[in-house]
């Protein structure tokens, strides 16, 4: 028996079932894992050094701007634009406004990085307009649920910086650019399932707009998108690395929002900064208790005796991955996506790189993965707020969600199986051989 792993996940489950915020729950968990093997003494300082060494990282600059961007971004009247643009693109399809919905979360999430943030924004403008138009609020609802983790999959994503930082240096850059194609096809599978359930249910299609509208509203959403085009121009073109970009993205969103768009004033700012201090603070104190947790299954020899013993189970990898997969699902449903990426990245690591899997697409796979579960109950948050903006209760969302999870599983299969989904666009724009 490894009393490690029992002392430290016992020990972690307990103190979750008592109520212990998340990130104290780590800690703790990793101080009396230690204590297996050394002083009180020792085990203060190992756990102390290993949170301040695990956030002294050139790289985790990025969250805290990435942070501010979208907060600024999401205060400047960003979403409203989006939508309308969406609408452009969305409208002449059946169910125009469910369309209109997955294709804002995509744009929205991309420059927000956050599902949450997303689903609330986006949500809350496009449930009163569905319910104009006669769409079954649980259905609209759903749609808005589903769709809004595209944005973390599409970069800039804060979530795939915290793993490249779990995984001792995953490329960045690799990383962002292999979430495109999967994050694209999240939302195309989501309008697919969308788009055969509003024909069925004979949901009105968009008037054709004019010429001179669909121009406007084109204008409207380019400044917006052109974060995208800043970021990643500037990380494919070699003109900066993602935390540089990080920093150009505030100084970009900041000029939109006060300079041109005039959304927000000067005395707003200092709100949006104390905002984003907090959240990145949390964050922060959680990515450093997890490093703190991290070297406490290493002194346990944990991720080798699991890695172990998934081996031993099977020697076929697709079996293997398949196993990994079912296990994040099950942990996505009772665990939030940021602290379940710092807890388990370090032990399935190993696992998949015996099994020879790229580094880059096995962030891809584990982030797809457990974008799921924020999306499932009972603790998924982008669920909540999905409900909530939506006015509906969660036992009259998961009826109509039940194709879009199967759609969601679909391409989670197809990303697992079939690495180039990941791989091709980081190897054809930045030569990546990982």
């Amino acid at each position: 028996m490894n009393w490690a792993a029992l002392v430290l996940f016992g020990s972690f489950g307990a103190l979750m079932v008592v109520g212990v915020p998340i990130a104290f729950a780590i800690g703790i968990a990793s101080a009396m894992t230690f204590l297996l093997f050394m002083s009180v003494d020792q085990t203060i300082f190992i756990v102390a050094q290993q949170m301040v060494s695990g956030m002294d990282s050139f790289s985790l600059l990025a969250i805290p701007f990435f942070i501010l961007a979208g907060n600024i971004m999401n205060r400047g009247g960003i979403a409203l634009r989006l939508i309308e643009f969406a609408k452009v693109l969305g409208g002449r399809l059946p169910g125009a406004l469910a369309h209109c919905n997955v294709i804002a979360n995509m744009m929205f999430g991309a420059i927000s990085g956050s599902a949450v943030a997303s689903a609330a924004a986006v949500g809350g403008v496009m449930a009163p307009l569905q319910r104009k138009e006669g769409y079954d609020p649980a259905f609209s609802a759903a749609v808005n649920i589903a769709s809004s983790p595209t944005g973390l999959l599409i970069p800039p994503s804060t979530t795939l910086i915290v793993f490249s930082l779990i995984t001792g240096g995953t490329s960045i850059s690799a990383l962002f650019v292999a979430g495109y194609v999967p994050g694209i096809l999240l939302g195309l599978s989501l309008m697919i399932v969308a788009g055969i359930i509003a024909k069925r249910r004979g949901y009105p299609v968009a008037p054709r707009p004019s010429l001179a509208e669909v121009q406007r509203k084109t204008l409207d959403a380019i400044l917006p998108l052109g974060l995208i085009i800043v970021i990643m121009g500037g990380i494919i073109g070699g003109i900066f690395t993602a935390t540089e970009a990080s920093a150009a993205a505030v100084l970009y969103s900041l000029l939109l929002a006060l300079v041109w768009y005039r959304e927000i004033g000067l005395r707003d700012l200092p709100r949006i900064f104390l905002d984003s201090a907090v959240t990145t603070t949390v964050v922060l104190f959680m990515i450093g208790t997890s490093i703190a947790m991290s070297r406490a299954m290493a002194y346990g020899d944990i991720p080798f005796v699991l890695s172990d013993y998934l081996l031993q189970l099977s020697d076929n990898p697709l079996v293997i991955l398949l196993i990994i997969n079912v296990a994040l699902l099950v942990i996505g449903t009772f665990m939030d996506m940021t602290p379940a990426l710092l807890i388990f990245t370090p032990i399935f690591y190993p696992v998949v790189t015996d099994l020879g899997m790229d580094p880059v697409h096995f962030g891809i796979m584990m982030t797809l993965n457990l974008s799921i579960g924020i999306c499932t109950p009972p603790v998924g948050s982008a669920l909540f707020v999905g409900c909530s903006v939506g006015g509906v209760p969660i036992a009259r969302v998961i009826r109509p969600m039940l194709p879009l999870y199967a759609a969601m599983i679909v391409l989670l299969v197809a990303v697992t199986f079939i690495p180039e989904i990941s791989l091709a666009l980081p190897r054809w724009l930045l030569n990546y051989g990982g």
